[in-house]
């Protein structure tokens, strides 16, 4: 009896390591950095993580979700490149913020539609529709103010970053209000539950009577509105405009996603998750940054990051 009651602990904290490995990660990347460098520690700093990190966790949002229904999204940073530009020259037009703001989203909510349109209705496999928007929406972004970034842009739309609501960045209270929304549509609603569905097992959930080209559409339309939202965001902090926005956000949100223990197969993973995910990899970058390493070793470090994670990911799978 002693041995069976000394594997059942065994299995349990290894559970428990499991659910909180992607903590332990962050708090000792978290370690290893303000040790290297006590400037890391300065609330200024950390503050200055959160806000670059919340921009990729709110694209995470979307990634995560189009991940557990079995897809991926590559044109997430060329959504935002091509919002942006446009927001961008309708603030320079005179359009008011307010109009501008929603014009964001719903050209986000738009192009992610037309994602969800081709990869639910037309059968084509996502990272090939997704791909193509990836060239499309940033050939576009280039194309309308033909390569060139955009500025001067009124006081008000500044403010929709530079806001504090108790010395707290504003950024920080929009990233934690999506998350509370979006984790409750996830956890405790049908349609989070049919994403699951669907990823876990996609002709079950068709045959259990869950209409699953209708929410995979719009899981993929909900992704391109919170690349409307991290555009937003990102051109208020940059406080101007440029096609080139969002490089390399389709690798770091599927990152993000991954690394928070989302399974590329579908069917698994925590919304929360994502966040730590994101914040990990802002941390990343940002001890790398303070400690002067070059950007091309960043990205070198990164790619690692990525691979372990999948790995680890694979691993997982198999021990299922």
């Amino acid at each position: 009896m002693e041995p069976l009651l000394n594997q059942n602990t065994f299995l349990d904290w290894k559970e428990c390591l499991k659910k909180i490995s992607i903590y332990l990660a962050f708090l000792c990347i978290f370690i290893i950095f303000s040790i290297i460098n006590p400037n890391f520690i300065s609330i200024s700093n950390i503050l200055n993580i959160i806000v670059q990190s919340s921009i990729l966790a709110i694209i995470a949002v979307g990634e995560t979700m189009v991940i557990l229904t079995n897809g991926i999204d590559l044109s997430v940073g060329s959504i935002v490149a091509f919002v942006g530009i446009a927001m961008g020259l309708a603030l320079v037009a005179g359009v008011p913020v307010v109009l501008v703001v929603i014009l964001g989203m719903v050209l986000g909510l738009i192009v992610g539609a037309i994602n969800g349109i081709i990869i639910s209705y037309g059968r084509v496999p996502s990272f090939i529709v997704t791909l193509g928007m990836m060239g499309i929406a940033r050939g576009a972004a280039l194309a309308l103010n033909s390569g060139k970034p955009v500025a001067g842009f009124p006081s008000a739309f500044e403010k929709i970053a530079s806001t504090k609501i108790v010395n707290i960045p504003i950024f920080i209270f929009y990233c934690a209000i999506i998350y509370v929304l979006m984790y409750i549509v996830l956890h405790k609603t049908k349609f989070g539950r049919y994403i699951y569905a669907i990823g876990g097992n996609r002709d079950a959930a068709r045959l259990s009577g869950v209409k699953v080209k209708k929410v995979e559409m719009f899981v993929y339309a909900l992704a391109g509105l919170f690349c409307g939202i991290g555009a937003i965001m990102l051109t208020t902090r940059l406080n101007y405009a440029t096609p080139i926005a969002g490089n390399s956000y389709e690798l770091d949100a599927v990152a993000s996603v991954v690394i928070g223990g989302t399974a590329l197969s579908g069917g698994q993973g925590k919304i929360l998750g994502s966040l730590m995910g994101a914040l990990i990899l802002g941390t990343l970058r940002n001890g790398l940054t303070i400690l002067n390493v070059p950007v091309y070793f960043q990205q070198i470090v990164i790619g690692i990051v990525i691979i372990m994670a999948v790995f680890i990911d694979k691993l997982k799978e198999k021990e299922n």
